[in-house]
């Protein structure tokens, strides 16, 4: 067969590069419009609420503080801003933190709940909340996130180990990921068997998870820790989208496979864990965000995990919405609403996956 000549080779490279080109603009696209669509369902949520505020006097309250009445402006500064920031804030660390757990595991259906990270968490969370157990000395306000985080950084340095152990591979960590759910989850339901019924009542409503103990600086801490952990994930993005090719050939493209997943696993525990210490247990958020991200971006991570960070804020926005809206009067917990919501999700990711 005749070679190509430089001419056609030429064209074909043309042809190549503009390809490229016109699917690189299309991602940025597309995230340029989930960024806006963000924007739109945060001042849905903010006009949304008991109390009549007509959407032009919640621009002016943000505007122009001083244009409008001062309940106006307690309701939206106050109530209503601090809500939808934090439901933003939690949809993107949970969908970034599921975006770099379904990579690491090879897996579209994991998430930050697949490896015990948020039940360590909640644990962490129960010994708070229900027997005032934790690092001697530290107040009541920080004795709840710094328990979230040292139980669920505990329960990544285990996978760690065990992944150093077994030489482990994505399945293994699954399957001592799902021990770890179960173990976390018998010792926070003995936790609440002993507990008194005070501490129980609160426990549980922690539990469904809830937007509405949302204050600055929680806000200010969750927004500093995603703020922290993103460039770190963003700079990790060519190693990331080579461990989706296999991990065995990760390593022989010279990537260090267990240094990645032990930084990117410490990355997922932070995010889960301040997270659940903020507003508790938020379900699927963390699945179906980066899997809505993935069928509109594929599976470059430059692209992919912006959109995921963009997916699950816009995500937790609506649900957001969807807790007002379901029962007039009355604020669902959140965690009821992303339950709902997830599991014909989960279902139907489960259900259109190609069978081996």
């Amino acid at each position: 067969m005749a070679e190509a000549s430089p001419q056609a080779q030429g064209a074909d490279i043309a042809e190549l590069i503009g390809d490229l080109r016109r699917a690189r603009l299309r991602r940025l696209r597309v995230i340029a419009v989930l960024a806006i669509t963000l924007v739109l369902a945060m001042l849905a949520d903010l006009a949304t609420g008991s109390a009549g505020i007509a959407p032009p006097d919640i621009l002016r309250a943000l505007l122009m503080q001083d244009a409008v009445s001062n309940p106006v402006a307690a309701i939206v500064w106050q109530l209503r801003l601090p809500f939808a920031l934090m439901a933003v804030l939690v949809g993107m660390a949970l969908s970034l933190a599921g975006a770099e757990m379904q990579t690491i595991l090879d897996n579209p259906l994991a998430s930050p709940f697949t490896l015990g990270v948020s039940s360590a968490a909640s644990l962490g969370a129960g010994l708070a909340m229900l027997l005032g157990t934790g690092i001697p000395g530290l107040p009541m306000d920080w004795l709840l996130p710094i328990n979230t985080f040292v139980f669920a950084a505990g329960s990544v340095l285990l996978l760690q180990l065990v992944g150093n152990a077994r030489q482990g591979s994505p399945q293994t960590l699954v399957l001592f990921g799902i021990a770890l759910v179960f173990t976390f989850n018998a010792l926070v339901a003995l936790l609440q068997y002993l507990a008194s019924a005070d501490a129980l009542q609160q426990f549980v409503f922690w539990s469904m998870g809830s937007l509405n103990r949302s204050s600055w600086p929680k806000l200010a801490t969750l927004a500093a820790v995603i703020a922290l952990v993103l460039p770190f994930s963003l700079r990790a993005t060519w190693r990331l989208t080579l461990l989706r090719f296999g991990h065995e050939r990760a390593r022989t493209l010279g990537i260090d496979v267990n240094r990645l997943r032990l930084a990117a696993l410490l990355r997922i525990s932070l995010l889960a864990a301040t997270a659940v210490a903020f507003v508790g247990t938020i379900g699927f958020v963390g699945l179906v965000g980066p899997h809505i991200a993935r069928l509109l971006v594929g599976e470059d991570h430059r692209y992919f995990l912006p959109a995921s960070l963009l997916t699950g804020g816009l995500l937790m926005s609506l649900a957001a919405i969807a807790a007002k809206l379901v029962v007039p009067g009355t604020v669902l917990p959140i965690g009821i609403v992303t339950a709902l919501v997830g599991v014909p999700a989960f279902l139907w990711l489960i259900l259109r996956r190609p069978q081996a």
